[in-house]
């Protein structure tokens, strides 16, 4: 359905500031997707004319956007969104069975909601957390190392309302809607929370101050165009 005078009032105030940031208007697409799914969940249709009329777009440039990028959703999503990666190696580590044993302890299937709009469950592609196989993501926050008994009891606390904090970053998850407002420059504040790497993440950085390892000088250090660092080096010397 269309938007209320107050939230289009709302939006028009939001999107302005939006788009001030950009040299050219229709660099802020992204993030007016962003806003519109604020505040409906999801990009409607009267979401995709919304921005379309913001921007000078057609509706049919805005919704070619929309479906390229599978962080913007065309159904309503839940006051949650479980992300299962499923990509090789959290699939390998246990990825599948979360995702199996979520699909049946929810009794939804992917990209489907639960009847109480709490949840919205699925498989999505890797995280760039493979040090923390298998992962989850909830609204975009990461929850490392689970387990099928550990996402079970995550997606109950949510429907619960029991306090969930994320394994990295910030001490309070926010819902769906919420982050979709970040998403489009709004922030709340939070970014700077919590470890944003562990352990496993740091051991290569650890590994190379212990053993004084540095990164090779570059052209513009007066070392020439070579980008050989000392290990393809010595390998070159030791096969000669």
């Amino acid at each position: 359905m269309p938007f209320s005078s107050d939230a289009l009032a709302r939006l028009e105030a939001d999107a302005a500031q939006i788009i001030a940031k950009y040299p050219r208007s229709r660099s802020a697409l992204l993030p007016l997707l962003h806003l519109v799914q604020a505040e409906e969940g999801h990009v409607s249709t009267d979401g995709v004319a919304f921005c379309a009329a913001q921007l000078g777009l057609t509706d049919a440039e805005v919704s070619a956007v929309v479906t390229f990028y599978t962080m913007y959703k065309r159904r309503p999503v839940g006051d949650y969104h479980v992300g299962v990666c499923t990509n090789t190696l959290c699939a390998v580590m246990g990825g599948d069975a979360i995702f199996a044993g979520l699909t049946e302890h929810l009794g939804v299937g992917n990209d489907e909601t639960t009847p109480d709009r709490k949840i919205t469950l699925e498989h999505i592609e890797c995280n760039a957390a493979c040090d923390y196989a298998p992962v989850m993501m909830v609204n975009w926050e990461f929850f490392d190392n689970m387990t099928p008994g550990t996402a079970r009891q995550l997606v109950d606390d949510l429907r619960a309302g029991e306090p969930v904090r994320p394994s990295r970053g910030p001490s309070h998850l926010c819902t769906w809607r919420e982050a979709a407002r970040i998403l489009a420059g709004f922030p709340d504040d939070q970014a700077t929370d919590g470890p944003a790497a562990g352990p496993p993440g740091l051991v290569g950085l650890k590994i190379a101050k212990e053993r004084g390892w540095t990164a090779p000088p570059g052209p513009s250090q007066g070392q020439g165009t070579s980008s050989q660092g000392p290990a393809s080096r010595s390998a070159e010397e030791a096969s000669r």
